[in-house]
């Protein structure tokens, strides 16, 4: 039978209402950790209000009307959430730009959004804007958050210290200035715009009220993810979807978020944080997950086989555990032990006191779920959109399924469409349309709210939502056989510690072949030990004995799979996929159609005089 619905209580009506209130209610508790240079700092929710009401002070002297966007465009860093709620204050709408986009696509989004304003961060994000300065004759000033703007663009372009000290100036003037312009923010009122990083065509703008993060933080505070003695870590993109979502739970929960968006100093970061609570991408799992797999080995043979044996144990009690029990009798004394020898390292590369990674933006594969429950480490995987706010769906930590998405917030109402599986959610979470296209907002959403999301996907007896794949990414081979690559891609990235992306691969064709990327730092060493020092990675790929190396892997995999799904062959890439190129996302999905139409050719040959497999 399953649990009791959990209750909502609304408290909030928007962003800015949350955080005078927890300014008001906290002021002297921490609320960020930034770097300087080498060194962290702090700042308080008084600090971080003061500032963030200079921010809006500064908007509303620059003429900021009501629902009027100002555009980011810049890395995550303590800056970034300052100047939204800074935005949010002055009831303004934030239009976020991704700071990897090129010049023309961060021009395309500011003049789409129509945006008045914009915060860059240094001269790199500045020169994007001013190479199309004359396509963007309403954006009429930028904030620059590090260095001068010059003499070429004084006219345009003020410092963050200048838009304080103006706010400051105009709250000496009149002191409720910002507090009687978000008295009279409703939920009605836009908040943001996010354009969806799409895998093909042009982005979208997702338009998101002020109810839409309201709901948000009422119910991830209602579910309790996070406490006021959390320590968050937070680097996520926070021109996605993802990244906001965290910063409403921080607020509502009064914690502590230490930010900085440095993917290099990750690890290093972990160490001096040592977050509680930290959410990430399955790339991020995937990346740590083969780098313990491919460390245990080099260790030498004696630590590969107590690493197997401490996995066994924590495997076994991982399931008891699943089932809601507490391991007992001699495997509590085994798990005692694989706790000292193997799974403390684990932990300590986090920082020693994670709580639960939540991981998002992708699905994440059930295999390095388990591994990393049996090392005591627990992923909580969620679902949503940005046309939700993110958040729709995630496990609990009293409460999860692997291979799940967990069960819906509260307040989220679900339902698996008859004729073809698609998921339909409906929540105050859900978006107001897309900007300014109604035919799109009509396709995506239902006369009564509900909106349809692409996804296909089951519900279980106790509520736990489980995606199966994108309606628009199922394989139809040519013998009328749908397959779903994506529960695919997982299995063969959990079973080899050297695969970094796979693109499975078989739409109309008469069976399924893969696009195979290696991770270097893995194959490199596994090179060296191979007698192939020296050679470079483009090299190594190519070889016959890189295609040996995976063969197994795929063998094992296609044993679980009928026969129609099974991967025929698989062709390794020269090189990793990435932003840069154009087939990943910002948020690091892979874009498939680009993948595929780059590597084409590649495809074709594995195709050549095949004939129909019955």
């Amino acid at each position: 039978m399953p649990p009791a619905p959990e209750s909502l209580t609304r408290k909030t009506t928007s962003l800015a209402q949350l955080l005078l209130r927890r300014v008001h209610d906290t002021p002297d508790r921490e609320a960020y950790r930034y770097p300087v240079g080498e060194q962290w700092r702090s700042m308080t929710w008084r600090q971080s209000g003061e500032r963030i009401r200079a921010i809006a002070a500064g908007l509303l002297s620059l003429g900021l009307e009501r629902e009027q966007r100002v555009g980011i465009l810049c890395n995550t860093r303590v800056e970034w959430l300052l100047a939204d709620l800074g935005v949010l204050c002055a009831g303004g709408a934030t239009t976020t730009v991704y700071p990897s986009s090129t010049a023309e696509e961060s021009a395309y989004i500011l003049a789409d959004s129509a945006a008045r304003y914009a915060f860059v961060e240094d001269a790199s994000q500045l020169a994007k804007l001013a190479a199309h300065r004359a396509a963007l004759p309403g954006l009429t000033r930028l904030v620059l958050i590090d260095g001068a703007p010059g003499d070429a663009h004084k006219d345009w372009v003020m410092t963050l210290a200048d838009l304080e000290a103006a706010g400051a100036a105009h709250l000496a003037r009149d002191p409720r200035a910002v507090d009687d312009v978000v008295a009279g923010v409703t939920g009605a009122h836009l908040a943001t715009l996010i354009y969806t990083s799409g895998t093909t065509g042009k982005p979208k703008g997702v338009r998101l009220l002020h109810e839409c993060w309201a709901y948000c933080a009422d119910a991830t505070d209602a579910i309790r993810l996070w406490g006021p003695d959390d320590v968050q870590y937070l680097w996520l993109p926070m021109s996605h979807s993802f990244g906001k979502v965290l910063m409403a739970g921080h607020i509502a929960s009064g914690s502590v978020t230490a930010v900085d968006g440095r993917i290099p100093k990750l690890v290093e970061n972990l160490a001096v944080v040592r977050p509680t609570l930290l959410a990430a991408v399955p790339r991020i799992f995937e990346k740590v997950y083969n780098r313990i797999i491919e460390g245990a080995k080099q260790g030498g043979a004696l630590k590969h086989r107590i690493f197997q044996w401490a996995v066994g144990v924590g495997k076994r009690g991982s399931v008891i555990r699943q089932r809601g029990g507490t391991p007992s009798g001699l495997l509590a004394l085994e798990l005692q032990l694989a706790e000292r020898l193997v799974f403390a390292r684990i932990k300590a590369t986090f920082g020693g006191r994670v709580r639960y990674f939540i991981s998002g933006s992708a699905p994440l594969s059930r295999e390095i779920a388990e591994f990393f429950h049996a090392c005591g480490v627990l992923i909580l995987e969620g679902y949503g959109l940005t046309e939700t706010s993110a958040a729709a769906f995630v496990n609990r930590p009293e409460r999860y399924a692997f291979g799940t998405v967990g069960v819906a917030l509260p307040g989220t109402e679900v339902k698996i469409a008859p004729e073809d599986g698609e998921i339909l959610l409906r929540s105050p979470g859900v978006m107001n349309g897309y900007h300014n296209l109604p035919d799109q907002t009509a396709e995506a959403l239902t006369p009564d709210g509900w909106l349809r999301t692409g996804d296909i996907g089951e519900l279980d007896a106790g509520g736990f939502l489980r995606i199966t794949d994108r309606k628009k990414d199922l394989i139809k081979t040519s013998g009328g056989k749908y397959i779903a690559p994506q529960a695919i891609e997982g299995k063969l990235k959990a079973q080899c510690p050297y695969i970094s992306q796979v693109i499975v691969h078989g739409d109309k064709r008469n069976f399924v072949t893969a696009l195979v990327t290696l991770d270097e730092e893995a194959t490199m060493k596994w090179a060296t030990d191979h007698g192939m020092n020296g050679q470079p990675y483009a090299e190594i790929v190519r070889t016959e004995a890189a295609r040996q190396l995976l063969a197994p892997y795929f063998d094992q995999v296609n044993k679980t799979l009928a026969k129609y799904e099974s991967v025929k062959q698989f062709a390794i890439l020269p090189r990793d996929l990435s932003v840069d190129t154009g087939e990943l996302t910002p948020s690091l999905k892979v874009k498939r159609k680009v993948v595929e139409k780059n590597y084409a050719a590649v495809l074709d040959k594995m195709y050549e005089g095949s004939v129909a497999d019955m």
